[in-house]
């Protein structure tokens, strides 16, 4: 036992942190679920951002353990300003990733569409009238009248007008 006498104080500490974590969690999850609820938001798009909450809070929660079990801050630092730089090179190539996923978000929060919509996205050169399929973090499905799938990038929706239609394709054949 001569561990626990040694680390008695950072064992404890580590026993809270992780107990506040899965408390966290449960919370964070059940308060996404009630305003999904409350305002008719998809399955779905609820589990992405409980998905994103969470991967939060696990960050957060290795960043406390790690200054509990003694890691210097400055080593804290300039760990996590590498790590950052790094990401920071690879995000400059793919920003249109993070792009995507950011506004993914914004919909799910704004929700100015649901699936089963129809909507026409104001593009000069390539306008599109189609029914929404599916909205997930990166891109949204559409199926035109005539059966075509449009996968449309998230980012893109902001950029353009759209109109949101009150005809639906429900006289669509079914085609397998």
């Amino acid at each position: 036992m001569p561990y626990l006498d040694n680390f008695t104080k950072e064992t404890l500490s580590t026993a809270i942190v992780i107990v506040i974590m899965i408390v966290l969690r449960i919370v964070i999850s059940n308060i996404v679920r009630k305003f999904a609820q409350s305002t008719h938001i998809i399955e779905h798009r609820t589990n992405l951002v409980i998905k994103y909450l969470h991967l939060l809070i696990n960050v957060m929660v290795l960043i406390a353990l790690t200054l509990i079990w003694g890691v210097q801050a400055k080593d804290i630092i300039i760990a996590i300003s590498s790590i950052t730089t790094v990401v920071g090179v690879a995000m400059v190539a793919q920003w249109s990733i993070l792009s995507n996923i950011t506004s993914g978000i914004i919909l799910f929060f704004s929700f100015p569409f649901k699936i089963g919509d129809v909507i026409k996205i104001h593009d000069k050169d390539f306008p599109i009238i189609g029914e929404i399929e599916d909205i997930t973090a990166f891109h949204i499905s559409l199926i035109t009248k005539e059966g075509e799938i449009v996968i449309y990038p998230n980012n893109l929706i902001f950029q353009k007008g759209i109109s949101i239609l009150k005809e639906h394709f429900d006289d669509r054949e079914f085609v397998d």
